[in-house]
């Protein structure tokens, strides 16, 4: 079958190489569609569940939210395991699915069963699905900033407020819009509300409840449609407009009538605009901020998504109004650039080595350039194959090429047709004809094609076994072994057809059988070793049993790793707080801690983002600060020479001077992939299961102290599972008899005082804000003010039939 291909592939040569350069235009059509990215996304196949539950415990929430969706989850087809985190307010079940399994598939399976889980948690909760998105989804950051002397129209600076609204109402709807976009996440700021804080002693002196003002304001804020009328031969629409739309409007919605007296909302509470109980915050450079990130759909190229991400970020800025604009962060383009830059150049390095080298060794330029063809061809179909298997081009899979073992068979048989034809030329005393030329390639590349064959076959089942591996392991090596198989088969298929062909066509003139002067100066040097080495046999035996010796003793010095690390560039480093560190509290410890670090001179921003994002795909405290330390290009640090360790030695001492706070060092991308695939952001995890949190919180301790001896252990930490502050406001059941009372009335008016009701919706254009209800500022933190609150009692009649029942 071999001898078949090879005669085919000579006497068709012109077909040969217009299929060769079918095969060259399709792999440049599809370098153009083959993803890019730093390195393998590594993410397994989860899908991520979000509970916002207001007010509740991290105890409760357990309880009455992630247990119950943890629990209709089971048995779920294809699942793996799961995962969950119980914050205050806040319950994170991460769904984890087997490899291969279809993303959309979990995510449906997933929705079936949350509509289950409904009726077991507490009414109005809703479980979300996070966006469909990666470890490697964060592809661009930007923040919302104002110039110092931009001002609205009516002539009032900006605030965090106005940049937030402009951030989700503005930039976020449009950058939505992007191909490849799956999510923008907003972080920062104070989202517009318009509150209504009424004051308790007036709600008493006009004998009114918290109640009654919350059903004036629903009843108050509506538009009704009254189907139409026909006059004259027209038809009329008829509808009633009752909608609020401005401040005064909400102030004079009347709330109840005392004889001739009125009494309006405005007589009874301050109605002003407002922001709800912030989860999380962002800073840059010391100051608060409106933080964005695009979240990339999965699947897509990372480095045309973030391009596209910039592209419309710049068309944004012309319809932000003036002194306002979008300013990039962190764009994942820069360090795919980085990545695929070094891959680029080695991968040119080696191709003209490779060329350089088969020049020198065959002595022939037309054999060598027919030799070098073979990689750009081999290298074409690759990619050709990898955007048909969705492989992304990587530090790992591009980089795993080696041109030498490309180009091995195509050297083998170039090799011995220049010999064949040499011999035949020396023997025939002239040039060889055409026909004489297609037998002799025919024949001279059958003779050594089994060897070259075995020759390749071998190399490739040596990455084989790779495909064996599962899991992370797997999802980081398979695409390079995929990359090195489709390499050395396309190679092989050239050399079988392409390489003879070629050289029977175009090596037409006079061929010698000649070692080249490269080969004979190697020869000349190896032949004397080589005869010495034959003399002194014992000396060369002992010598090779010293050195095996010497470097089976150095490899048990050597460290092993995964992967080696990769520098993204910049710092992640993550900043943990006492639990129970309030949130302005915690922005003013990052805001100092940011300002010192800009005093480091590689230091060019620093961007943090603290606590818990509006989407909630990374739920943190508000004591708990993912703090991005962006550096300068390398060449304009003091220091060019300065490794990356040094640097980051040099920046933990400075931390160190501000108490109250731990850090722990890492990168970007690998903050981010830690967290997904483990949920923990370390290299190293020990997870400690049981049922009393006290007796784990001492295990857990005495592992971390056990675990800090160990020699290249740092930044060894236990995750903090007590101490969080609680105010418990405890209903007296007796007293709640005593007056008719039931503890659901009780909670309606303390979780309305404190964390607000929403009561409506205020419409501006296009624009959206909550309306609602909640004391003061100043009460709801006054300890004393809530205990004075009042708790409006049932009427006599619902009282005396209480009464009744109690006696019955």
């Amino acid at each position: 079958m071999l001898e078949a291909i090879i005669h085919f592939s000579i006497r068709q040569r012109w077909l040969v190489l217009l299929t060769a350069l079918g095969l060259l235009a399709l792999g440049t059509y599809n370098f153009t569609r083959l993803p890019i990215d730093a390195v393998p996304d590594i993410t397994n196949v989860q899908v991520q569940i979000n509970t916002a539950a207001d007010g509740y415990s991290p105890l409760e929430v357990e309880q009455r939210i992630t247990f119950p969706i943890e629990t209709v989850l089971s048995g779920l087809p294809k699942l793996d395991y799961t995962r969950s985190l119980s914050k205050y307010g806040l319950s994170q079940v991460t769904v984890i699915f087997d490899e291969g399994t279809d993303i959309y598939f979990a995510r449906q399976l997933v929705a079936e069963r949350l509509q289950q889980v409904k009726s077991r948690i507490p009414e109005g909760l809703e479980p979300e699905m996070g966006p469909i998105s990666t470890g490697l989804g964060e592809i661009y950051m930007y923040t919302v900033e104002a110039d110092p002397n931009a001002v609205k129209e009516d002539g009032s600076p900006y605030t965090p407020m106005d940049l937030l609204t402009l951030q989700e109402w503005v930039v976020l709807p449009q950058l939505r819009t992007v191909k490849g976009v799956t999510e923008v996440n907003s972080i920062g700021g104070y989202e517009q509300q318009f509150h209504v804080r009424p004051y308790p002693d007036r709600l008493l002196a006009y004998d009114l409840t918290l109640h009654q003002v919350i059903v004036a304001l629903e009843n108050n804020n509506a538009n009704v449609g009254a189907g139409y009328i026909e006059r004259n031969g027209e038809q009329y629409l008829v509808r009633v407009p009752g909608q609020v739309e401005s401040i005064e409007d909400i102030r004079h919605i009347i709330v109840a009538k005392r004889d001739e007296l009125t009494i309006r909302i405005g007589d009874v509470a301050d109605v002003e605009l407002g922001a709800p109980l912030r989860t999380g915050a962002a800073t840059e450079n010391g100051e608060e901020v409106v933080l964005g990130t695009a979240m990339m759909l999965i699947g897509e190229n990372s480095r045309t998504v973030a391009r596209r991400v910039a592209a419309k970020l710049e068309d944004i800025n012309t319809s932000l109004p003036e002194g306002i604009t979008a300013k990039p962060v962190y764009d994942r383009t820069e360090l795919v650039n980085r990545a695929i830059a070094t891959v680029e150049k080695n991968l040119m390095e080696g191709a003209l080595l490779v060329i350089v080298v088969l020049f020198l060794l065959l002595g022939n330029l037309r054999a060598a350039l027919i030799t070098a063809a073979v990689i750009p061809l081999s290298m074409m179909m690759t990619i050709t194959g990898m955007v048909e298997n969705r492989i992304s081009g990587n530090l790992m899979s591009l980089g795993a090429l080696d041109f030498g073992l490309i180009v091995d068979g195509a050297v083998i048989i170039i090799e011995n047709c220049l010999r064949r034809f040499g011999l035949e030329q020396h023997r025939l005393g002239r040039l060889l004809n055409r026909e004489e030329r297609f037998r002799l390639a025919e024949s001279a590349t059958v003779e050594v094609i089994r060897p070259s064959l075995f020759g390749i076959l071998i190399i490739t089942i040596v990455y084989v076994p790779i495909f064996a591996l599962t899991g992370v392991e797997g999802k980081m090596f398979h695409p390079m072994a995929a990359t090195v198989i489709m390499a050395l088969l396309a190679a092989l298929l050239f050399s079988l057809t392409l390489v003879p062909a070629a050289v029977a066509l175009f090596v037409t003139g006079r061929v010698e059988e000649k070692e080249s002067r490269t080969f004979r100066v190697c020869q000349n040097g190896y032949r004397p070793a080589l005869l010495w080495s034959l003399k002194n046999p014992r000396f060369i035996i002992i010598g090779s049993a010293l050195l095996l010796f010497v470097a089976g003793f150095l490899a048990t010095r050597l460290g092993s790793e995964f992967v080696p690390q990769l520098d993204e560039g910049d710092l992640a480093v993550q900043i943990m707080r006492i639990p129970g560190t309030s949130l302005s509290e915690s922005i003013r410890m990052q805001r100092d801690i940011e300002k010192r670090l800009l005093d480091v001179p590689e230091v060019a921003r620093v961007v943090a983002r603290i606590g818990t994002a509006e989407v909630a795909t990374d739920a943190m405290p508000p004591g708990i600060a993912d703090t991005y330390v962006l550096l300068h290009p390398r060449d304009q640090w003091p220091d060019p020479r300065k490794t990356k360790t040094a640097l980051v030695a040099e920046i933990s001492e400075v931390l160190e001077d501000f108490p109250g706070n731990r850090f722990e060092f890492s990168q970007p991308i690998e903050l981010r992939f830690n967290e997904l695939i483990s949920g923990v952001r370390s290299d190293l995890a020990v997870k400690i299961y049981g049922d009393d949190l006290q007796q784990l919180l001492t295990s857990a301790n005495q592992a971390a102290s056990i675990i800090r001896q160990i020699p290249g252990a740092a930044d060894v930490q236990v995750e903090q599972a007590s101490g969080l502050p609680l105010l418990n406001i405890i209903p007296d059941r007796v007293a709640l008899d005593r007056y008719g009372l039931s503890v659901s009335e009780v909670q309606e008016v303390v979780a309305t005082a404190i964390g607000g009701r929403n009561s409506g919706t205020v419409y501006q254009g296009d624009r959206r804000f909550d309306l609602v209800v909640r004391l003061p500022d100043r009460l709801r933190t006054d300890p004393e003010a809530l205990g004075a609150l009042p708790i409006p009692l049932p009427t006599t009649r619902m009282h005396l039939i209480r009464r009744s029942i109690r006696r019955s």
